[in-house]
C-alpha cells in the first residue's frame, strides 16, 4: 500500500461573527454571501494557488435550506469565481460541520486524490435557527431512543451539571468570565484581526462594515453573571452568560498535500496528525469531545500530556469543564483557549470548527516550543470531534529551552 500523503493546513480566514436575529449585523446579509466572502479573501491571500487546481470544495451548514441550501460547496465555488471545472459539495454534522469538511477533504489528500482543497462552513442562525423545519422521526420518542428534550442543547448542558456535581455554576461562570477577558485581550493586542474578513452590511441606518465579533461582553463580571436567568430549568446553572450566543458567520480554509506545498511555494502552518469522531448519549452531548479525543490520541500514538495548545469550542462552559476535568487539566490552564472562545466570539454552528483551527495555527506561530495542539468540539445529537495537529514552526531548541 502506498504511503499516506501529508495533509497540511495552509491558511484560514473567517468573517466577523454576528449576533443572530433582527438586531444582528448580518440580518440583511445572505448566508451564501458570507461564505463566498470568506472564500474570495482566502484565495486573494494565497495568489500562488491557481484557481483551476483546486480539486474540491466542501462547505458545511447545519440547516441546509434557502440561502444556506443548494449544495453550498458547489454554489459557493461558482459565486467565489472559481472555474466551473472545480466541484463542490455540502456537509452536515451540526456543530462539527466545518471540522468534518476539513477531515473529509483532508482524507482525500491523504489518499492521494486531492492536492488543494477549500473546506469551511457557514451558519446564519438568524435566518435558519437550528432544527427549523426539521421533522424528527416519531420513533425517537415512541421507542424512547432519546429524551424529548435531547435536541434542546441547553438541557443537555444542564444534564452535565447533574451528572458531575463538582462542575458547579460558579466554575462555569468563572470560565465564561475568563473567555470574555481573554478575547478582549486578544483584540487589544491584534491577535484575531489578521484572519478576519470585513463584510459590507446593510441596516436601517444604511451601509456599514462588519469588522469585529458582535458577541463580546468585556464588561462581564462574576456578580453580573450570578444574576442571569436560567432559561432551561428553574434554579438551573446554564445561563446566557456561560453559553455561546446564537451567531451568524462563515469560515474557509485551504488545505494542501506536501507535493502541492512544494509545487506552489506555500508555507504550511500545521500538519494534520489524526482525527476522530465519537458518539455519546444525545442527552449529554457535551461530553462528546472526551471519547473523540481519547480515540484521536490513540490513533496518533500520543497522550494528553503531549498536547501543548488546546482550542476547545465553548458551546457551553460546562462542556469545556467536563473535558478538562476528565483529562486532569486545570480550569485556568494557559494552554486552553488562549484567546478566549465561543462564549465571547460566538458559535455559528457549522462554521466553528475552522475558527478553532485558525486560532490554533496563529498560536503555533507564536509558540515554536509547542509541537502538538488539538481542536475539539461537542456535537448535537450526541457526538464529539477532535483533530490533532503538529506545529509546522516547531523548534526542538525552543522546546528544550521552554522545558
Amino acid at each position: 500500500m502506498a504511503e499516506r500523503t501529508e495533509v497540511v493546513f495552509v491558511d484560514g480566514v473567517r468573517t466577523p461573527f454576528g449576533r443572530a436575529g433582527e438586531k444582528g449585523q448580518y440580518w440583511n446579509t445572505r448566508a451564501d454571501d458570507l461564505v463566498v466572502k470568506a472564500m474570495i479573501a482566502l484565495l486573494e491571500r494565497n495568489p500562488n494557488v491557481p484557481k483551476d487546481r483546486i480539486d474540491d470544495v466542501a462547505i458545511a451548514a447545519t440547516t441546509q435550506q434557502g440561502d444556506q441550501g443548494l449544495t453550498l460547496g458547489r454554489t459557493g465555488a461558482l459565486l467565489a469565481g472559481l472555474p466551473k471545472s472545480v466541484p463542490g459539495f455540502a456537509i452536515d454534522r451540526m456543530c462539527a460541520g466545518a471540522m468534518t469538511s476539513v477531515t473529509t477533504l483532508g482524507s482525500g489528500i491523504a489518499f492521494g486524490s486531492y492536492d488543494l482543497v477549500i473546506a469551511g462552513g457557514v451558519e446564519h442562525m438568524g435566518r435558519h435557527p437550528m432544527g427549523f423545519g426539521a421533522d424528527p422521526n416519531p420513533r425517537f420518542l415512541s421507542e424512547r431512543m432519546v429524551a424529548e428534550d435531547a435536541l434542546n442543547m441547553g438541557m443537555t448542558a444542564e444534564r452535565i451539571h447533574d451528572r458531575f456535581p463538582a462542575l458547579t455554576k460558579e466554575r462555569s461562570d468563572r470560565f465564561a468570565l475568563g473567555s470574555q477577558q481573554k478575547t478582549a485581550a486578544a483584540y487589544a493586542t491584534d491577535k484575531l484581526q489578521p484572519d478576519l474578513v470585513s463584510v459590507a452590511i446593510r441596516s436601517e441606518q444604511g451601509w456599514g462594515l462588519a469588522t469585529q465579533d458582535e458577541g463580546m461582553r468585556p464588561e462581564t463580571t462574576m456578580e453580573g453573571l450570578a444574576t442571569l436567568k436560567t432559561p432551561f430549568r428553574p434554579h438551573g446553572r446554564v445561563t446566557a452568560g456561560n453559553a455561546s450566543p446564537l451567531t451568524d458567520g462563515a469560515t474557509a480554509s485551504l488545505l494542501a498535500s506536501s507535493d502541492a506545498v512544494k509545487e506552489f511555494g506555500l508555507t504550511p502552518k500545521m500538519r494534520m496528525v489524526s482525527f476522530a469522531f465519537a458518539g455519546v448519549e444525545p442527552e449529554i452531548m457535551g461530553i462528546g469531545p472526551v471519547p473523540s479525543t481519547e480515540k484521536a490520541l490513540r490513533k496518533a500514538g500520543l497522550t494528553i500530556d503531549d498536547i501543548g495548545l488546546f482550542e476547545l469550542n465553548e458551546a457551553f462552559a460546562i462542556q469545556v469543564l467536563s473535558f478538562l476535568d476528565h483529562f486532569g487539566i486545570d480550569d485556568q490552564d494557559p494552554r486552553v483557549n488562549k484567546w478566549g472562545g465561543a462564549i465571547a466570539i460566538g458559535h455559528p454552528l457549522a462554521a466553528s470548527g475552522v475558527r478553532l483551527m485558525i486560532q490554533l495555527a496563529r498560536q503555533f506561530e507564536e509558540h515554536p516550543e509547542v509541537r502538538y495542539g488539538l481542536t475539539a468540539m461537542c456535537v448535537g445529537l450526541g457526538q464529539g470531534g477532535t483533530v490533532i495537529w503538529e506545529n509546522s514552526n516547531y523548534d526542538k531548541r525552543a522546546a528544550r529551552k521552554a522545558s
